[in-house]
């Protein structure tokens, strides 16, 4: 019957393409052929064994040069800014770091203007130039100081005071720390050095404090002398006075005698 069946419908074109009218669809998942399995223990050791080890070094890495890295020569300005720098640490007394937010020109001028009475100048520095310098210098604790935008006050004097009555009117300019002295100070080491007295005025309390001592010794060592010297003075004053009071009664007997 198959073979009637192909031979009718391979004279019909119609009937080529042909399908039957009931078709069987399996449905389900397909069967999972490939599960884990352990590697077998003589497989394991067999691949610890051809593992692969990399070759040590002859000689450690601790134990070779260092490289030397590439020194960058600074430019003929930076040596100069450089200098500029060392000059003014080098002459200044009174050394303020403060931390610069941005103001207006004219606030800037009237700043300086004022700073300038005290005879405080402002110096604009950048941390590439400044850093280095202080890095080499008796100021290298003022270095973690130096890290956004800052501004340096100098003086040739110690005003400190000063200093700290025109800043207190500046929202601008924060004090983080100064150098006085060759003393290095916080904000509160200024705040509280600026209310210590003049130096004039601390070497004549202590010269009058060491002068104290001394001169209560003195008074001490010369109570006794005058207390005695009063004493006798005051016996010899007596003494006279009974003599004159013992002249005129002599005069009278004298007078007496004569007229018997």
């Amino acid at each position: 019957p198959a073979a009637k069946m192909a031979a009718l419908t391979a004279g019909t074109p119609w009937c080529r393409g042909w399908l039957p009218a009931l078709q069987l669809v399996r449905h389900g998942s397909k069967a999972v052929t490939r599960h884990w399995k352990a590697m077998h223990f003589q497989r394991q050791k067999l691949m610890a064994v051809t593992e692969y080890v990399a070759p040590r070094p002859a000689v450690p890495p601790h134990c070779l040069a260092p490289r030397k890295k590439a020194t960058e020569e600074s430019s003929g300005y930076a040596q100069l800014l450089r200098r500029q720098a060392e000059e003014v640490l080098r002459e200044s007394r009174l050394l303020a770091v403060c931390q610069y937010n941005s103001m207006p020109d004219d606030e800037m001028v009237l700043l300086r203007h004022y700073l300038r009475k005290h005879s405080i100048d402002v110096k604009f520095v950048l941390n590439e130039v400044i850093r280095p310098v202080l890095a080499e210098s008796k100021y290298k604790n003022l270095l973690p100081l130096f890290v956004a935008r800052n501004v340096l006050l100098v003086s040739r004097e110690v005003k400190a005071k000063e200093m700290l009555r025109v800043l207190k009117g500046v929202s601008q300019l924060n004090l983080l720390g100064a150098c006085i002295d060759n003393t290095i100070l916080s904000r509160q080491g200024v705040e509280n050095f600026a209310k210590l007295p003049s130096l004039e005025t601390s070497q004549g309390q202590t010269v009058g404090a060491l002068a104290l001592l001394p001169s209560q010794t003195s008074s001490l060592l010369q109570c006794g002398c005058l207390y005695l010297t009063a004493l006798l003075d005051q016996h010899i004053s007596r003494l006279q006075a009974e003599q004159q009071a013992g002249s005129p009664q002599q005069d009278d007997l004298a007078h007496s005698s004569g007229a018997q």
